[in-house]
């Protein structure tokens, strides 16, 4: 597969409250953004496992995306807080496993931000793009 034709697998996992919301104002606003993005949406990204970002690699993601209320507006207090700093862990953890640190991103975006999430998902979604597709090797464990 040449690497202009390599369309990246990104799983997005979305809180409720307000990056989804910003996404649903994006759809209705007709904005356009690369369909890469498969969203699940999350009722606060502080519930947002790490083995969740691990797991979707591990199924041959190329990307993930994390949407959160900006910081202080969490719905459910310090949600988003919890989440950048599992964030940071899980970034120093694909590192050592040799995975690229910058194949998971994480945003903040509230609901009233449609044009801002399409250009964040345009711009991750180019930033995949060029780091390539990930690789899995025998053993399971992602790698690129």
């Amino acid at each position: 597969m040449g690497e202009d034709t390599f369309e990246p697998k990104i799983i997005g996992f979305c809180c409720n409250w307000c990056s989804y919301a910003g996404a649903d104002l994006a759809g209705i606003s007709r904005i356009q953004y690369p369909p890469n993005l498969r969203m699940i949406r999350v009722m606060c990204s502080g519930s947002i496992d790490p083995v969740y970002i691990l797991d979707a690699f591990k199924r041959g993601a190329d990307g993930v995306f994390i949407g959160g209320c900006h910081p202080g507006d969490c719905h459910y207090q310090s949600g988003n807080y919890k989440t950048r700093r599992k964030i940071s862990l899980v970034k120093i953890l694909l590192s050592q496993l040799g995975v690229v640190p910058e194949r998971v991103r994480l945003e903040w975006v509230s609901a009233a931000e449609g044009q801002r999430f399409a250009q964040v998902v345009t711009d991750f979604t180019n930033e995949i793009k060029e780091l390539g597709p990930i690789q899995i090797n025998e053993n399971g464990a992602a790698q690129g």
